[in-house]
């Protein structure tokens, strides 16, 4: 008889006629000669397999797989080659197009009502309604792809939405797969952790996707169960995820693991404690004890029942093949009458409920603890609109509480909670980050990513908290990104060009920061920003680099193209006055002449002239400078006096119209002068004038001077 043929699976080499093998795959011929038992492949060149002849054959109905490519002229390559082709060849075209079939179609545009909804919603990103109205749209339509474009971007803003998240795997269901809803799904308690319906919807779906006689079905079950637990079981209204739990280990007629989950039930304070409690009870007086314990724990209580305490028993040595499990006759020790072991079982009964009475009682003081503060919160899921102040007042309370309480992992379940319902209050991000700071790194940046990455992309001061972080774990680099991609997304504000500034100079790129200080100067020119970058600008050239000739530049250069703006005056004088004031005395007197020259508020250039007059006092040289500065402060103080008079003799003018001498409103800037005495004190009006940049007054003149 015949011996059957040998057959060779497909990776292995292919037997030709003649006892000569080639690759399963061919590939380009190999120029080196090699891989063949003559001198490689070299002679083979056309070959398909099959017949000797160098025609291939295959089964019927199937089409011939493209081996070489042909060229433009339909021959077949000789060089076989694939991309380096001289002869210019292309691919054969697929077996479709060959029989005149038409390729197949693109897939089809978005409806126009479609485009129109989701160019309303990336118009205005920040619109809710926008989002909900396309989503309702899709939903409606059942338009899969479009359906998976709108979701994927509304959860890229609105991520704790948990309904959205059942509504994109239901609609995954119907009109794709079971397994593409369950990834939905665990996308979404990704990002919603303590969600309980998409807890319960999630295993709800995998119970009904998985076979349950197989025996990791149940498995797979349990460990989803075991997972929502761990994520969300310490939550006050957890209740419901918890007896899912208990009733699918009782359906299973696993009383021994129902026992176990109440035990661990039974000490987490929850709003229905009472009621778990009570169905625990039950729960013992239905079923033998030996049925819903452990036999580790009934063979103790069995001991317990006894005259006295009994030391552990020994461990059994092994036991033959003839002799009675462990917890058989031999095990339980004398034969007990029917009456006897009924007796045992109601004490035995008694004894688990009694041991287990102490722990709900302390249960029941924790539930007591936080009552009230579970009572005061109405909205805990996520919404756009604004929350009550009576609810965010009660929110802090109890995060408080329970961070003074001590247990790290109840205080991360509640801040995990408050940020569902308070997720656009910055607050509370910036509250939970402090908290964590101290106690993980990775995790006080995992915050800062969630709350600036979805939730609060827009706030400045968290932004901020970020950059100082990261600048403070050593990340300089990171901290410069978060900085610059900020800016980016919301420009124009001062406090971040500042925060970046600040972050080069104190790492020694001083020409970094100066380069940040001149641009932003030269895009708001012509606005008060850009007097705001000038007088930055110049005190870092002055402070910082030390160079009093740059920061005199600078701001010369600001007030010729804003003459009119006393904080540019003030701060020039300032610096000149700060540098030695004998050697600086003709600079100090230019900033005096340039002022009072300048179109400045009657009222300004009052405060001027008698800073001049008292600067000269203390620090000139010359007596005649000091008399001449005198008779013409003199002169303003005329005139001035003769405006104030004017309108209190005759002027129609109403008396809210009236520019009064305390009150700075009509001077241009916001550096506030006080004009209420003609001759203020000196620490006065450098202390108000200067109080928004923080300076201690260094001149303490005014009680030297009267009212003239």
């Amino acid at each position: 008889m015949a011996a059957a043929p040998r057959v060779l699976p497909p990776a292995r080499r292919r037997r030709l006629p003649g006892g000569r093998s080639v690759p399963p795959h061919p590939g380009p011929a190999r120029r080196d000669g090699g891989g063949g038992a003559r001198g490689g492949t070299r002679g083979l060149r056309g070959y398909r397999g099959g017949d000797g002849r160098g025609r291939g054959r295959r089964p019927p109905g199937r089409a011939a797989p493209s081996r070489a490519p042909r060229s433009r002229s339909g021959s077949r390559c000789r060089s076989r080659c694939r991309s380096r082709c001289r002869s210019r060849c292309r691919p054969l075209p697929p077996p479709a197009a060959l029989n005149g079939a038409p390729p197949p179609a693109e897939p089809p545009p978005f409806p126009a009502e479609f485009q129109r909804l989701w160019g309303a919603a990336q118009g205005s990103p920040h619109d809710f309604g926008a989002w909900t109205e396309l989503l309702a749209y899709v939903e409606q339509e059942e338009l899969l792809e479009a359906a998976r474009r709108a979701f994927d971007a509304f959860f890229q803003r609105y991520p704790y939405c948990y309904g959205y998240w059942r509504k994109y795997a239901e609609l995954e269901r119907r009109l794709g797969s079971a397994r593409s809803a369950q990834q939905v799904l665990e996308r979404g308690l990704q990002s919603i952790p303590l969600s309980l319906e998409l807890w319960l919807h999630y295993i709800g779906l995998l119970q009904s996707s998985l076979d349950p006689a197989r025996p990791e079905s149940a498995q797979r079950v349990r460990g989803a169960f075991e997972a929502a637990l761990a994520a969300a079981g310490m939550d006050f209204r957890s209740d419901k995820l918890w007896e899912s739990y208990v009733e699918w280990e009782r359906e299973r007629g696993d009383l021994r693991a129902v026992t176990a989950i109440y035990d661990r039930l039974l000490s987490m304070p929850t709003q229905l404690y009472s009621h778990h409690w009570e169905r625990f009870k039950e729960h013992v007086l239905q079923h033998p004890p030996g049925a819903i314990l452990s036999p580790e724990e009934l063979l103790w209580l069995r001991s317990k029942l006894g005259p006295g305490p009994e030391p552990a028993p020994p461990p059994p040595p092994p036991r033959g093949p003839r002799e009675p499990a462990r917890g058989g006759a031999a095990a339980r020790g004398p034969a007990r009458g029917p009456g006897t072991e009924d007796l045992d079982q109601e004490k035995i009964r008694e004894l688990v409920i009694s041991m287990r009475q102490q722990i709900h009682a302390q249960n029941e003081a924790e539930v007591s603890k936080r009552w009230n503060f579970e009572d005061g919160i109405k909205r805990p899921y996520f919404h756009v609109k604004p929350l009550e102040r009576a609810q965010l007042r009660n929110w802090r309370e109890y995060l408080d509480f329970e961070v003074a309480a001590g247990s790290h992992e109840r205080s991360i379940v509640l801040f995990e909670r408050c940020l569902i319902a308070c997720a656009l209050y910055e607050e509370f991000w910036v509250k939970y980050t402090r908290y964590l700071e101290s106690r993980t790194v990775p995790g006080a940046r995992s915050v800062f990513q969630r709350a600036c990455g979805f939730h609060l992309p827009r706030k400045p001061n968290i932004h901020l908290l970020w950059a100082a972080f990261e600048e403070k774990q050593g990340n300089v680099d990171e901290a410069r990104r978060i900085l610059r991609s900020f800016e980016a997304a919301v420009p124009g504000l001062a406090m971040v060009r500042l925060r970046r500034v600040s972050l080069e100079r104190r790492h020694g790129r001083v020409a970094e920061a100066e380069a940040l200080l001149l641009e932003a100067m030269r895009a708001n020119e012509g606005l008060p920003l850009g007097s705001f970058y000038a007088v930055k600008l110049a005190r870092q050239a002055c402070k910082v680099q030390k160079d009093l000739r740059k920061a005199r530049e600078v701001l010369v250069e600001a007030l010729e193209k804003e003459p009119d703006n006393a904080r540019l005056h003030a701060n020039l004088l300032e610096m000149e006055f700060g540098a030695d004031v004998g050697q600086n005395e003709g600079n100090t007197m230019s900033c005096f002449e340039r002022a009072l020259r300048s179109p400045l508020p009657d009222e300004a250039k009052l405060l001027f002239s008698q800073r001049r007059v008292e600067f000269l006092e203390d620090f000139g040289s010359s007596i005649h400078s000091l008399l001449k500065a005198y008779d013409e402060h003199q002169k303003i103080l005329k005139a001035h006096a003769a405006r104030k008079r004017a309108p209190e003799n005759g002027s129609e003018e109403p008396d809210d119209k009236r520019l009064r001498p305390d009150d700075p409103s009509g001077l241009p800037g916001p550096l506030n002068f006080s004009g209420g005495d003609p001759n203020p004190s000196y620490n006065y009006w450098y202390q108000h004038g200067y109080g928004t940049y923080g300076y201690q007054s260094p001149w303490g003149y005014g009680h030297y001077y009267g009212q003239s």
